[in-house]
């Protein structure tokens, strides 16, 4: 296999290349095509709705991105007619040419790289490091599932021999059509990796993006379009959840449903399943995910990781740490060194270079903040943050600071839910039984971390942790980073529907069902 992640700021500075990076992204932002009204992709045609919702950036709420569809079932049963006319000559179409396809759009894709990253910050908030890495990860997803298609030769497997004169094989083949629900947080990313299993395996698709940014799903789309995708193949549909969603997922000609997302979507979509007949569901539904810092850690290390993985782009991710739990003969001394790495973060417009931490993703997403902040005062202690950000362009915006609670009971809401948002808590173990213990007394398993310089507690975090993706030591990101390849993402309990994670081996093969062939010759 050829595959190797695309990796840009960190090939820039081995290439010593980095202003070239800088340079591209700043001269993308003022490319981004925005203010205008966006339509549906629907077959061949771009069409427009009477009723649209506007596009504001979180960034500056000023800032009009554009007006998108507010689509209704109509939209959705004409996607659906689209996607129909183009499955049976799309799924017959050879694997080769396919993956030929998905080749271009991914060369597409890296020619558009920056002009992507732009319009991720400007529609999510994401400073340039993640929007860039948002860009990458989704060029990695195209190439890798086509090295996927490659070695195992379009899914096809010569079988052992039952009887004399007969010859049988294995052909995985598509199911239909499926809907692909896009989160905000990775628009260009989530959603290219969940369409494009789909596409490339002979399914055909309808996107609906998060109507949080929809901008950047629109890019994508019109890429893949451009890059040879005949019509229907793909189609966007934009609108609110509980009008295109609802219909998309309840419509009998849905054959399949790609989901990341909240646990309580994720689990109704999972309830719908059985429609005609039981339909697959792929559904990616978030994480409460803990660290756990040994007395053994190198505590720098730890404080680094777990900084990374809590306050990058917020906590919006459903990877985020969430939760640190530290054993108590060191945690006075991680507290003082997590305060201290935390108050240095830059809060500001995530435009800017050395802008660390932006907005948040709405005014509803800044007000939980700060009904989240309320409650862990009364029911616990603050040690940093807590404060939603005011004053100059923060007001046209949605800025909160990074927080640090501690001294919460182990049941409260806020160790036990999910709440996407900079909020980390501290939790205190006297071992690692027991640190294990409260990292796995959640509903979520989706990633997790430890910190400890001895093996053996590593071996045993790892056996006994129930997560999907799991590191040791990792200073770049204690929960986060995920690689696709080398760290298949996905997660157990409430975190995941399948147990097979994106980005990995075993990824495509849910896209697909199973179909034993057999010729028989007389002897």
């Amino acid at each position: 296999m050829s595959f190797a992640n695309e990796k840009t700021f960190e090939n820039a500075v081995k290439e010593k290349k980095l202003e070239e990076v800088h340079s591209a992204y700043e001269g993308a932002l003022d490319s981004v095509p925005f203010g205008v009204s966006f339509p549906n992709i629907i077959g061949e045609l771009e069409l427009e709705t009477r009723s649209e919702f506007e596009d504001r950036s979180p960034i500056d709420h000023s800032i009009l991105l554009g007006r998108f569809p507010r689509s209704t079932s109509h939209e959705v049963n004409e996607a659906i007619r689209a996607a129909r006319d183009a499955f049976e000559e799309w799924s017959l179409t050879d694997w080769s040419q396919r993956v030929s396809i998905f080749k271009k759009i991914a060369n597409v894709m890296r020619n558009e790289k920056f002009l992507l990253a732009a319009a991720v910050t400007l529609d999510n908030g994401k400073n340039r490091y993640e929007a860039i890495a948002d860009v990458d990860e989704a060029i990695d997803f195209i190439e890798f599932y086509c090295d996927q298609m490659a070695l195992h030769e379009g899914f096809i497997v010569e079988t052992p021999i039952a009887y004399e004169g007969e010859k049988s094989i294995s052909v995985m083949r598509p199911y239909g059509i499926w809907a692909i629900i896009c989160p905000f947080n990775f628009p260009v990313a989530i959603t290219t990796g969940m369409a494009t299993a789909a596409m490339i395996t002979g399914n055909t698709v309808i996107i609906k993006p998060s109507s949080l940014a929809p901008l950047p799903v629109y890019m994508i789309c019109q890429i893949m379009r451009f890059a040879g995708l005949p019509p229907g193949v793909l189609n966007f549909v934009a609108g609110p959840g509980a009008e295109v969603g609802d219909a998309l997922i309840h419509h009998p000609e849905i054959n399949g449903i790609a989901f990341t997302g909240s646990k309580e979507i994720g689990y109704s979509i999972i309830r719908s399943s059985i429609n005609r007949w039981p339909r697959p569901v792929i559904a990616e539904m978030g994480g409460k995910n803990a660290i756990i810092v040994s007395s053994k850690a190198d505590l720098d290390d730890a404080v680094d990781g777990v900084v990374a993985s809590a306050f990058g782009y917020g906590g919006q991710k459903c990877s985020a740490c969430s939760r640190v739990i530290v054993f108590e003969d060191v945690v006075d001394v991680f507290i003082r060194k997590l305060i201290g790495k935390t108050q240095t973060l830059k809060i500001g417009d995530p435009r800017e270079r050395d802008a660390f931490l932006g907005p948040v993703i709405s005014e509803k997403a800044a007000d939980d903040f700060v009904k989240f902040a309320n409650l862990a005062r009364t029911d616990g202690k603050i040690l940093t943050g807590g404060l939603r950000i005011t004053g100059g362009i923060f007001d046209r915006g949605y800025y909160v600071e990074p927080t640090v609670v501690a001294d919460l009971p182990s049941d409260h809401f806020l160790i036990k839910n999910e709440l996407f948002l900079p909020f980390l808590c501290v939790q205190r173990a006297p071992d690692l039984e027991e640190a294990i213990k409260r990292a796995n007394d959640v509903e979520y398993g989706l990633t997790g971390g430890i910190f400890t310089t001895d093996e053996k507690e590593i071996e045993h975090y790892f056996d006994h942790i129930e997560a999907g993706v799991v590191y040791a030591n990792r200073r770049r990101g204690g929960s986060t980073g995920a690689m696709v390849g080398a760290q298949p993402f996905g997660g157990w309990k409430a975190s995941g529907s399948t147990g097979k994670g994106a980005g990995g081996s075993y990824y495509l093969m849910q896209f697909m069902k199973e179909q034993s062939r057999t010729r028989c010759q007389k002897t």
